[in-house]
């Protein structure tokens, strides 16, 4: 059994989709509620989505990806207002996610793209005993050793 590795402000971190389902929650209802004003008139509740055709500009792959999951990339999170003063930090982080195809980052990532609080503060946020929208620590090959 691997020791546990605290997490530092270098620790990538990601949205675990699984968390989502273990406590019972939708991710679909809160992308829903992430969107911007347009496309929520586009996609009326979480329901209204469906996966559509999308092609992955670096490698022409062609990808079937959840229609609210788009929108939020492709349209809400180009907009000055997407992460603005006024966004929660765990909001910020949580559409830095969205945005980036919940790509791992870490708190001094994380800090260079949001450009508020101290890669420490990010961490203590996102590193502590509660989890906020299924942030957590991407799996390495000791933490996993450990759950077992």
């Amino acid at each position: 059994m691997g020791k546990w590795i605290k997490p530092d402000v270098n620790t990538k971190f990601h949205i675990d989709f699984d968390w989502w389902e273990k406590q019972g929650r939708s991710l679909r209802v809160f992308l829903h509620s992430q969107l911007c004003p347009q496309c929520r008139t586009v996609y009326t509740t979480y329901r209204d989505t469906e996966l559509i055709d999308w092609v992955d500009p670096e490698t022409a792959e062609v990808h079937q990806v959840d229609g609210l999951w788009h929108a939020l990339r492709t349209h809400c999170s180009q907009l000055p207002d997407y992460i603005d003063e006024r966004t929660p930090l765990t909001s910020a982080i949580f559409r830095v996610f969205l945005a980036n195809n919940n790509t791992p980052l870490s708190p001094v990532e994380l800090h260079e793209i949001i450009g508020k609080r101290s890669p420490e503060i990010i961490l203590r946020t996102i590193a502590g005993k509660q989890v906020y929208k299924g942030i957590k620590p991407v799996a390495t090959n000791e933490n996993e050793d450990r759950k077992k």
